[in-house]
């Protein structure tokens, strides 16, 4: 293995080792017996193709940030950290798409594109850590996910190397790729089909405007009621969430946000779009 990727990118020394064990609930705990960095396609399909033939299991990691032991060597064997795989490639703004690398922080793609007026609109809680290649191996998704969707209704293309050590193309750099459906199937998967090094995504332009709306209730089940009216009505908020009186008390304690305590239950109500309407659409929720 280091023949193959050079000095300082395998780690076997126990300490070293002891920071890949967990994820982000470290409740539980696998020890790996290698890990590696890669920094391309060509040196993930080595790997793969040597753990295969000497019969070692293998897991690819990312951020680490995920809560379901997915990234763990539960059978020892090989952590294939794909952390240094981490550039933006390429950006067409004019048909909106990048292609990334899996080690990309989520929130960095957004940065890379921002000073052009675009972002990358997945947003799961841990977007300041967490890789785009865990995102596509969960099918992550954040508040905005009621206008936006997941991370499967923004990925145009993968190119994985599949269990065997070979690499494929998926997909294309448009929505109307011909065939089946391979993208679909693979993102979500968890990392059982192959490992994406390469990852074509839609980038969005940012909105015009951004409004927030905050609603109290005095009941939780009136809150939920409102969430079901505003849907009905055809309005699609950015993101919507609700906050019961417990966890108004937690914020309240923590940061003093000016939350009501003695609310049974509120609603974070974001809206966005074009400028023009903006106030009305805003108007229409609190109807």
């Amino acid at each position: 293995m280091e023949a193959l990727l050079g000095p300082g990118a395998v780690l076997s020394d126990p300490d070293e080792l002891l920071v890949y064990e967990s994820d982000g609930l470290t409740l539980f705990r696998a020890l790996a017996d290698f890990v590696v960095f890669p920094t391309s396609a060509e040196q993930v399909a080595a790997l793969v193709k040597l753990a295969s033939r000497e019969g070692m299991p293998f897991v690819a990691r990312g951020a680490g940030t995920g809560l379901s032991g997915g990234c763990l060597p539960a059978e020892g064997g090989l952590v294939i950290s794909l952390m240094r795989m981490n550039r933006v490639l390429e950006v067409d703004y004019d048909n909106q798409v990048a292609i990334v690398e899996p080690g990309l922080v989520n929130l960095h793609l957004s940065w890379a594109v921002g000073p052009r007026g675009f972002y990358y609109a997945p947003d799961p809680s841990s977007q300041q850590a967490c890789t785009i290649g865990g995102n596509i191996a969960t099918n992550s998704g954040g508040p905005h996910t009621l206008k936006y969707g997941v991370t499967t209704n923004h990925v145009l293309g993968l190119e994985v190397v599949l269990p065997d050590g070979e690499i494929y193309w998926l997909g294309g750099k448009t929505r109307d790729a011909q065939g089946y459906d391979l993208v679909g199937l693979f993102v979500g998967s968890e990392g059982t089909f192959g490992i994406a090094t390469k990852i074509a995504v839609r980038i969005l332009r940012k909105p015009q405007a951004v409004k927030t709306v905050l609603a109290v209730f005095g009941r939780m089940d009136d809150a939920s009621e409102a969430v079901s009216a505003i849907i009905g009505r055809g309005l699609i908020p950015a993101a919507m969430e609700m906050i019961d009186q417990l966890t108004i008390e937690a914020v309240e304690d923590a940061f003093g946000c000016g939350y009501p305590r003695d609310a049974a239950a509120a609603l974070l109500i974001e809206l966005d779009g074009l400028a023009v309407g903006m106030e009305a659409q805003a108007e229409r929720v609190i109807q």
